[in-house]
């Protein structure tokens, strides 16, 4: 049974980094497409990135390109989100998941991604 656990998500101002880990157990871990999105209050939820299971492609919301950096380390299995310059609309819940499909590139579609951990919090202050 595979499991993710995210961590590091905390209060901070604007302008601050943050860097995310999740923490994947069960399964082949080094086979996984990965993915990070983040949910607001009352807001639905939206892609930040993505990234293949050998970590050469990733791709990026709009709203975090060139801020936000998606890496993994296999041999610890975990992926990271480390987040930079933030800002008060970077406010949600972080959520890692794992993309269910084998073959195909990495996805910004919520509904390819079959498991997911159960968040941490990020808020921004201004």
């Amino acid at each position: 049974q595979v499991r993710l656990v995210e961590s590091g998500g905390g209060l901070v101002q604007a302008g601050d980094s943050l860097r995310l880990s999740c923490g994947v157990s069960g399964g082949i871990f080094m086979t996984y497409k990965m993915g990070w999105f983040r949910q607001a209050p009352g807001k639905e939820r939206v892609f930040v990135a993505a990234i293949t299971s050998g970590g050469t492609t990733s791709i990026y919301g709009d709203s975090v390109k060139g801020r936000f950096t998606i890496s993994r380390d296999n041999a610890k299995n975990t992926v990271y989100l480390q987040m930079n310059n933030l800002r008060p609309e970077d406010t949600a819940v972080y959520l890692c998941a794992k993309d269910s499909r084998r073959f195909s590139g990495p996805s910004i579609s919520a509904s390819n991604y079959d498991i997911w951990g159960q968040g941490t919090q990020v808020t921004v202050s201004s």
